[in-house]
């Protein structure tokens, strides 16, 4: 059986140029792909990527706000809220000829089996 895969054009240029800084980011790349299967905590993304904990937080902030990271709370059973990071981009596509650049998304949507 084959899949079809969605892909998401990016126009605004805005968006092209923070996602290309987001792509030059070796901790933001390491992050996604961390969390590409499930969702972690900031603390788990640290110890398994060996990232700096304050540099994981703003990391996850500037994927965050870029839309290529989903957030999601719970409250453990000490009643302590805590949160878990999944990326919601499977890969990215870019083409440049130094005139225009392309960009499109494919989105990291759950396997259905």
């Amino acid at each position: 059986m084959q899949e079809l895969i969605q892909t998401k054009k990016i126009l605004d240029d805005e968006k092209k140029q923070v996602i290309l800084e987001i792509l030059a980011d070796k901790y933001c790349k390491q992050i996604l792909h961390n969390t590409l299967e499930k969702p972690k905590s900031a603390m788990e993304i640290s110890a398994e990527k060996k990232i700096p904990i304050s540099t994981v937080y703003r990391r996850l902030q500037t994927l965050y706000d870029a839309k290529l990271l989903s957030i999601s709370g719970s409250i453990n059973q000490d009643g302590k809220k805590y949160f878990l990071y999944k990326s919601k981009v499977k890969s990215i596509s870019l083409h440049c000829d130094l005139e225009v650049t392309s960009m499109e998304i494919v989105p990291n949507t759950p396997s259905v089996n």
